[in-house]
């Protein structure tokens, strides 16, 4: 990160990210928070997962990670080793994530749209070591889905489950939350600096089909931090997020955010119009974290309403292209942060002004706060040659899997001598402004709500059967 004169704030979130592990984000909240909420659940979990909707407080949630450390740790799981998730957007799956990240392992939230072909070739990949999941989400039993799936990876040594009745051979990981002493994981010691550790693992789409991409701790809190700095997020504000964890968007715009500020992360799993309203009259959230097309049309509804305590809504732009020309914002009384997300590669963020309208993106530097002295560089933007948007800064992934079973892999964003790395995304610039417009999705794939490989698409068109993988919230 390039530091100017900080604010107090800046100063503070920068202090959390040089060596700390997300992890360690965490326990700083513990240690200054034991006692107020932490995480809550839909109120509609119920019928999402089969189970009652919970409430942590950061003491509560902290004793949970660690059982759920410990317990993977027990069940002979090694240090580096990944273990994969594929869960509703819940509290178990939030103290599943970083209990498997306390162990010393390394997280690979699914997409939960992936079915067992696309779970499989991804696991296999990997060399994934155990996968963990919801039980049932909506109507479909996730546990008879992951023995499957466990069926035809064989590294896959454990399969492991929250909510009620898990299956037969599926390890239930409800009964860690009335465990009286949660057994600790073993002490992990890093011999280079653990924040450049590799933490999660995410899954782009590109012409081919997925691609992983592997992220340490310092580029996940430095995405957090570029949404926080310019979303204005208050110190232990409650934070409403319907993105789910499987992708940078869901990790950049929420969860941490969420572990910089030390607040409430309300989870919603997308998307239930009733339960979304009773959750903002109930949790009154000063944060509302939403699909952009979707914060656009609840602006017109009761749901987000500054009687409910609303300060700022962040509109995740999954086609980055369509920002420029979306409808104003038409409540000035809270702000609209307009967060365009470029794949897995990078995402920043930009405030709208008081037009409503979206605020333009130019070559150069890019700060959080915009505009504010002594602002955050947190990403630059570039164009190359060929045409496309190219973007350099602590949050691109800078490395290739080095557990990647394929010696003859690419690295999943090429990073040039100049440190900037293609995003794929073809754009044009203004030569007097140099203001930049986005003008696609990346060659050889398709957005449709999610983005699929074209040549998936065609072979499916044209009656070749193939796995048919997706990328999205």
């Amino acid at each position: 990160m390039i530091i100017g004169q900080s604010s107090p704030q800046q100063a503070a979130l920068l202090a959390k990210a040089g060596r700390s592990t997300l992890d360690d984000v965490f326990r700083r909240s513990v240690t200054r928070r034991a006692d107020a909420i932490a995480l809550a659940d839909p109120p509609n979990a119920a019928a999402v997962t089969g189970a009652a909707p919970r409430r942590l407080t950061f003491a509560q949630a902290d004793r949970m990670i660690t059982a759920v450390a410990g317990r993977l740790r027990h069940l002979g799981l090694q240090t580096d080793q990944i273990v994969a998730l594929q869960m509703a957007n819940t509290v178990d799956a939030v103290v599943a994530l970083l209990g498997i990240l306390r162990a010393g392992l390394i997280a690979m939230p699914l997409p939960l749209l992936w079915r067992q072909a696309d779970c499989v070739a991804a696991l296999n990949r990997v060399g994934a070591r155990a996968l963990m999941v919801s039980g049932r989400i909506g109507g479909v039993d996730h546990c008879e889905l992951a023995m499957h799936v466990a069926a035809e990876v064989f590294p896959i040594r454990q399969v492991c489950g929250f909510g009620p009745g898990v299956g037969d051979g599926v390890i239930g990981f409800d009964e860690l939350y009335e465990a009286q002493v949660p057994e600790p994981p073993p002490a992990i010691t890093r011999s280079v600096n653990p924040a450049a550790h590799a933490a999660i693992i995410t899954w782009d789409v590109g012409a081919e089909g997925p691609v992983p991409v592997v992220r340490n701790h310092f580029e996940l809190l430095a995405a957090g931090a570029a949404v926080t700095l310019e979303s204005r997020i208050e110190p232990s504000a409650v934070i409403l997020s319907s993105l789910t964890l499987p992708s940078l968007a869901g990790l950049g715009l929420g969860l941490v955010p969420w572990l910089l500020i030390g607040g409430t992360l309300a989870l919603h799993h997308p998307f239930d119009d009733a339960a979304f309203m009773a959750q903002c009259r109930a949790e009154q959230p000063t944060v509302a974290v939403v699909p952009a097309p979707l914060a656009l049309r609840l602006g017109e509804t009761e749901a987000l309403s500054r009687d409910n305590g609303l300060k700022t809504v962040i509109a995740a732009w999954r086609a980055p292209e369509r920002m420029a020309s979306s409808p104003n914002w038409i409540e000035p009384a809270i702000g609209f942060v307009d967060v365009p997300v470029f794949g897995e590669a990078a995402l920043f963020a930009a405030r709208r002004g008081g037009n409503g309208r979206p605020a333009p993106l130019a070559l150069g530097p890019v700060t959080a706060p915009r505009s504010a002295p002594g602002a955050l560089q947190v990403i630059e933007l570039d164009r190359t040659p060929a045409g496309t948007l190219a973007v350099r800064g602590p949050q691109v992934p800078r490395f290739r899997l080095p557990f990647e079973l394929d010696p003859a892999a690419k690295p999943a964003f090429a990073v040039g001598p100049d440190g900037f790395a293609d995003t794929g995304y073809p754009c044009t610039v203004d030569p007097a402004s140099h203001a930049v417009a986005i003008a696609g999705a990346p060659a050889g794939s398709v957005g449709v709500g999610y983005r699929f490989g074209e040549r998936a698409l065609a072979e499916l068109m044209a009656g070749t059967p193939r796995k048919l993988a997706m990328g999205g919230f």
